[in-house]
């Protein structure tokens, strides 16, 4: 027999979950395309958002991603597909007001009403003097392989500080 406390929790769980502010950032939206008609709801599109890096000055992230539309994609309740690309550029003078890790996760953006996530993580490579960013999914069970990675040279006069 389960228990009913438990049972009875489990809205409350739920209702707790989604009122945890998400850990986002605002992703500036460049624009869409429609790829499918919906008649009820918005079109199924892809989005194209900028997010510049919070710890980066000078870089700009553009992030393409497909959205589902329909009734429950314009209710926020359905969940969005794994595929996105990424593509980072610097759009001004690079400058690092503090030191960077290694490998920091910079954005990110939900994809479904509970447990699965847009994610783009920083990475520095000392040797070659640049900053690559990777964008993939992942959801609490099971995340997704595909995943886009894009590169920003820096300058060679302009060493990246790393934190130790």
């Amino acid at each position: 027999m389960r228990n009913p406390i438990c049972k009875s929790l489990l809205p409350a769980i739920a209702l707790a979950c989604l009122s945890i502010p998400a850990l986002a950032a605002d992703g500036e939206k460049i624009g869409s395309v429609d790829t499918a008609f919906k008649l009820l709801g918005r079109d199924h599109d892809i989005i194209v958002e900028a997010y510049d890096d919070p710890d980066v000055q000078g870089v700009t992230c553009y992030v393409s991603r497909a959205r589902v539309g329909g009734v429950k994609g314009t209710l926020g309740l359905a969940e969005d597909r794994a595929e996105a690309s990424l593509s980072c550029h610097q759009v001004g003078a690079i400058g690092f007001p503090q030191p960077l890790r290694q490998q920091q996760q910079v954005f990110s953006e939900r994809m479904s009403i509970l447990f699965k996530r847009l994610r783009v993580v920083r990475m520095v490579d000392a040797k070659r003097n640049a900053l690559v960013y990777l964008t993939y999914s992942d959801k609490l069970i099971d995340g997704s392989p595909q995943n886009s990675v894009s590169a920003v040279p820096v300058p060679h006069s302009t060493v990246i500080p790393l934190r130790k």
